[in-house]
This record gives structure tokens, C-alpha cells and sequence, in this order.
């Protein structure tokens, strides 16, 4: 299996399964060692203070079991930093490791899985897999393809966060849209008032319990809802991005859309601007008497022109797809035997994926930030451009 790094200066390199572990449970082995999710973080700046409650805060916002909305799996999500920070809690300049063991690997919930192991569920990659690893295919709770991949993201993303967070630079992530119900516009400044001040991580408090209503019962019916994360990126200085293959909104793009739950993606105004008019969509600059610089009245463009950053909130929509295990009769081929059946799996699943995968979009949309700003930096650091041009 290749394409678990991404990155090029600052880079995440991840492995590890859903239920990694569950066929080496041996005496002598101590329990977190029987397997879990590893990520490996190369790049990171020596002298940055990480401690394993900084990455906890950050995967205890991911972790299931939580709350009526996601899956009853209890893993407890505990991390343990092994390499890269040393004395003082500083990071030396050496690649920074973090591992979380899977802990809820118990053989009744593997039988479930191995019930249908054969079967092509709907929505899942099963029929991908088998094409390409055959036989030897990970069954059990659909291995790298499962949404539990997603918690060593969040672990590398937490160490961005330490980066980021010195340079000035925030990213939050929160719920706009829940099955067809839609949140009103929100400012950066209520996004952060109102930052998980429900189930849902929606900030907008009179739609966010109708939202959480509807998932609710959409779950008794045995069903799944879908719905919209979105993005600001804040404080991101102009000239992040290259013009043509690495764009800023191309790399964004390729860290978002690597999240498997995600099947769409919106900058500014998004699909939008198919609907307006030239004069109506660009965003018309000004000189911002406060700081003396180049600003703009507007923000169709989501923060990036070209390609390149230009120093306005970044802002992306995401389109989450239903939890793909339901408990809905659904029609799958049994590719061991070849024929047609019907379908009802038995799994712990969560009712949306909202309220556990906006994290996860916070994280990828850091590392590619700071990988970003990295190139940025060494770029201009051996450049013979006048320093005006910092100024406007």
C-alpha cells in the first residue's frame, strides 16, 4: 500500500488499522502494544513545545462514544509521544512520533465483521479492495479505509497546531449543514464565541438543535445523515502557494479531499460563481487605512487568487457523505460465492459524521498550511526581491 505521506517540508506519514491488533493478542504483549494507529512527523522546527495533552485535546475532540450522535465504540484514544521531544518538553529538529493503540478490539465485535467479510457493503470500499489486495484484503471494520484511520491524522495535525499557533495562524473547522438543514452565515469571530457549544459543533445555536433532532431520528430508523463542514483559515499571510500544479487551494484540496468521507469541496463562493457575473465575483481591492496595506470589499475568491494566498480568511465547505453502515436492508454481491444477497449489517457506527470530523479537517487543513508557509519561507529566503513589496 502506497500515498500514507503527505506533504513535502513538513509531512505526516501514517499507518495502522481499525482494528489493528485484534489477531495478536498474545501473553506477554501488554495491551498497547498489541496494535493501534502510529504517526511519524518530519519537519517539525526544534525548540516547540509539544506534550502529549496538547495532541490529547485535539483527538478527544475526534474520539467516539462521546455522545448520542456518534459510534458506541469506546475507544479511549490515548496518545503517547515517543520520539522527537526530549527535555523540557521541546522538540529536538528529529521526527516526531505519536502512537494510539486501539483498546475496543474485542473478538465479538471481529465476529460481526467476519459474518459478512465477503460482502460488497454499499458505500464501502470492500470491491476496491478486494481488486487490489485480493484475498489478502483487511475485513475487519474496513482496516485503512475506516474512519479510525483519521486519529493519527488529527495527532499530526496537533503538532501543526503547536507551530501555527506561534505564527498567529488559527484554523477552525465547525458544522454549517446536517441533512438539508442549514445553518445562517457565520463571522470567524461567532464561529469561535460559539466553538463546540453543542453535540454537533454547529454555531449556530437555534439551528444546531433541529439539526441534532433530525439525526436522531434519522438513527432509530436505522439510517445515517450527511451534511457540510467548513473551514476558516485565519491569519494566513499573502504569497503561500505556487501558480500552476501547487496551487494553495490544490494542495487544501488534495489534504481535504484524502479524507474518506469527503466527496466535495468549495472555496469562497464555490459553485456559486457559475451563477455570477465577472464584475459580480471578483473581489475588488482598496488600501486598508488602518494598516496601510492592499484589502478586499469582498471574498469570492476564499482567500487564494492564483493560487497564492492572498492574506484574506481561507474559507472551504466540505461535503460529508452518510455513515456508510446502516442498518437498512441494502442489495451486496458475496464475492466468495459469487451471487447476489441482501444486506443488514450488525456494527457500531455513528449516526453522522459531522460531530467527529470536523477535527480531522482542522488537522489536514494545518499540515498543509504550514507545509505551505515552509516553501513560502525558504523561497523568499534566497530571493533578491525588494522588500516593498512585503509592504502593500
Amino acid at each position: 500500500m502506497m500515498g500514507n505521506t503527505f506533504g513535502k517540508l513538513f509531512r505526516i506519514t501514517t499507518c495502522g488499522e481499525s482494528y489493528s491488533g485484534c489477531f495478536r493478542k498474545k501473553p506477554g504483549i501488554p495491551k498497547e502494544l498489541y496494535g493501534g494507529l502510529l504517526v511519524i512527523v518530519d519537519g517539525v522546527p526544534a525548540g516547540i513545545k509539544i506534550t502529549a495533552e496538547m495532541v490529547q485535546a485535539e483527538l478527544d475532540k475526534r474520539k467516539p462514544g462521546q455522545t448520542p450522535l456518534d459510534s458506541p465504540r469506546l475507544e479511549k484514544d490515548i496518545c503517547y509521544i515517543f520520539s522527537g521531544v526530549m527535555e523540557n518538553d521541546l522538540t529536538t529538529g528529529a521526527p516526531v512520533g505519536i502512537v494510539i493503540p486501539n483498546n475496543d478490539i474485542e473478538d465479538i465485535h471481529v465476529g460481526q465483521y467476519r459474518d459478512y467479510k465477503d460482502s460488497i457493503r454499499p458505500g464501502h470500499a470492500e470491491y476496491c479492495y478486494f481488486k487490489k489486495y485480493g484475498e489478502f484484503t483487511d475485513w475487519v471494520g474496513a482496516g485503512r479505509a475506516s474512519g479510525r484511520e483519521t486519529a493519527s491524522r488529527v495527532a499530526g495535525g496537533a503538532v501543526a497546531k503547536q507551530v501555527l499557533d506561534q505564527i498567529g495562524i488559527d484554523v477552525i473547522g465547525f458544522i454549517t449543514e446536517s441533512h438539508g438543514i442549514k445553518a445562517k452565515p457565520v463571522t470567524y469571530e461567532e464561529a469561535k464565541k460559539n466553538y463546540r457549544a453543542n453535540e454537533l459543533n454547529c454555531p449556530d445555536l437555534e439551528a444546531a438543535p433541529k439539526m441534532i433532532e433530525d439525526i436522531l431520528k434519522v438513527k432509530d430508523s436505522g439510517d445515517t445523515c450527511g451534511g457540510v463542514v467548513e473551514l476558516i483559515i485565519k491569519g494566513v499571510p499573502a504569497g503561500l502557494g505556487e501558480p500552476v500544479f501547487d496551487r494553495l487551494d490544490a494542495t487544501l484540496s488534495h489534504a481535504l479531499m484524502s479524507i474518506g468521507a469527503i466527496k466535495g469541496i468549495e472555496f469562497g463562493a464555490g459553485f456559486e460563481v457559475a451563477r455570477m457575473a465577472g464584475s459580480q465575483c471578483n473581489d475588488e481591492s482598496y488600501v486598508d487605512p488602518e494598516t496601510g496595506r492592499v484589502a478586499f470589499y469582498t471574498n469570492n475568491a476564499g482567500g487564494v487568487l492564483g493560487g497564492i494566498s492572498n492574506g484574506s480568511e481561507i474559507r472551504i465547505r466540505l461535503a460529508v457523505k452518510p455513515t456508510p453502515t446502516v442498518s437498512v436492508p441494502q442489495k451486496a454481491v458475496d464475492v466468495e460465492k459469487m451471487e447476489d444477497g441482501i444486506l443488514e449489517p450488525i456494527t457500531r457506527r455513528d449516526a453522522t459524521l459531522l460531530s467527529r470530523i470536523y477535527p480531522v479537517c482542522e488537522a489536514m487543513a494545518r499540515v498543509a498550511i504550514l507545509d505551505a508557509l515552509m516553501a513560502a519561507n525558504a523561497y523568499r529566503s534566497v530571493t533578491n526581491i525588494d522588500p516593498k513589496w512585503d509592504k502593500i
